[in-house]
């Protein structure tokens, strides 16, 4: 399997901490890519010592961290020690990319600015993420995913009117960076099959998250018109948005007129389909709260699941609205391999379990091999390739 994913070959210096770094970096293993992580000594990624287990963050190794570092390889190096700076570019020669999400300059202060990386190695991608990229008068200023969500405009839309702005549930600005870095070193890998160059890449979370916001955006950029927040309904059709069945909620997404007729069909509500107010799809969203009182008064007599099989097979797109530990025990999930069960770094008798990326290969899913590694955990097996590697090429004489 390994031989056959894409990245299969290619090796990642990940010098990120956190999420959207490390997030970039975890699909780029998944795809096939060796990802080294370069860590500071003693402390390692700041993820270490964040999530909800005191004492897995007291062993550097807590939720936070193990959630998308699975698969990779820890080194220890400091970039202001001469002799770990030896090993660092003795690395950066022999690797295809280097990531990194550190505040725009301080990889160049450190004395590796593109200029310097593109002549150790003139084949390597260098990949920056950052909050709000290496240029402009914000690259300086200190961000996080939530200063990012707010700036761009998708708080402001999050939430109902009485509520918003509402920070989204999970750090949205972070995933959709690490999504985007993602996409464009595996571009750029694919531009240098072609030139034999490497590349510098600016990503910035601002603006990949402003691009994520889709219609939300250029709603406002083509038509003047601001986006509002909707709460838990679809702004562009109605019926579509959270409902509410007999035992709990709902998600219903009737956004064609044959949807919406198959619907109230089905919830036995057929006057609705010729009542004025309801006439046509804007007709529905002028008058959505007292559509949506009529079919939650229909939904009632069911519980969400029944509901969901019902509309669902009738082509009406359903769906119950789950926890986080509800979801994860999907049968889909399941029979598509999505989670894989690792040993646990450090506690032999616990298990593991992490996440692929959604991607099947050859209908195999993208799995991670190894647990995440301890702090420094392959210290002596990369500094030892590296030094070999430096004396190897010492050997070869000068055309």
């Amino acid at each position: 399997m390994d031989d056959d994913r894409p990245l299969h070959g290619v090796r990642v210096l990940d010098l990120t901490n956190v999420l959207a770094g490390p997030y970039c970096s975890y699909h780029l293993m998944l795809l096939g890519a060796e990802v080294v992580k370069i860590e500071k000594p003693g402390t390692g990624d700041l993820a270490r010592a964040l999530g909800p287990e005191p004492e897995l963050n007291r062993a550097a190794v807590g939720a936070s961290f193990l959630a998308q570092n699975a698969g990779k390889k820890s080194v220890e190096l400091d970039l202001k020690d001469p002799a770990d700076r030896e090993t660092f570019a003795d690395l950066a020669r022999g690797s295809d990319v280097l990531l990194e999400n550190f505040r725009a300059g301080v990889l160049s202060r450190l004395g590796y600015d593109w200029d310097v990386l593109h002549r150790l190695n003139p084949r390597l991608i260098y990949c920056a993420i950052s909050g709000f990229g290496q240029t402009g008068p914000m690259s300086q200023a200190p961000a996080y995913d939530q200063i990012i969500q707010g700036l761009s405009g998708m708080m402001s839309i999050t939430g109902t009117p009485e509520t918003a702005p509402l920070r989204v549930g999970f750090p949205v600005s972070d995933t959709i960076g690490g999504l985007v870095a993602a996409m464009a070193i595996a571009a750029a890998l694919a531009g240098r099959a072609r030139t034999g160059r490497g590349v510098s890449l600016d990503v910035s979370m601002l603006e990949t998250s402003l691009s994520a916001m889709g219609w939300a955006a250029s709603n406002y950029l083509v038509s003047g018109v601001p986006p509002e927040p909707m709460g838990d309904q679809n702004a562009t059709a109605a019926p579509s948005g959270t409902f509410q069945a007999g035992d709990g909620p709902l998600n219903i997404a009737a956004n064609r007129q044959e949807q919406f007729e198959t619907l109230c069909r089905l919830v036995g509500r057929t006057d609705l389909v010729t009542d004025e107010r309801f006439a046509d799809r804007e007709a529905r969203k002028q008058h959505r709260a007292a559509l949506s009182h009529e079919i939650n008064t229909a939904l009632s007599r069911r519980p969400a699941i029944e509901w969901e099989r019902l509309l669902s097979d009738a082509g009406v797109p359903a769906a119950r609205v789950l926890t986080v530990a509800q979801a994860v025990e999907l049968d889909q999930l399941k029979d598509r391999g999505f989670f894989t069960d690792l040993g646990f770094p450090g506690q032999p008798r616990r298990t593991l379990r992490v996440s692929g990326n959604g991607v099947l290969v050859n209908g195999a899913p993208l799995r991670p091999s190894t647990p995440p590694p301890l702090l420094g955990e392959h210290n002596d097996e990369v500094k030892g390739g590296a030094a070999a590697d430096r004396d190897t090429a010492a050997e070869v004489p000068a055309p």
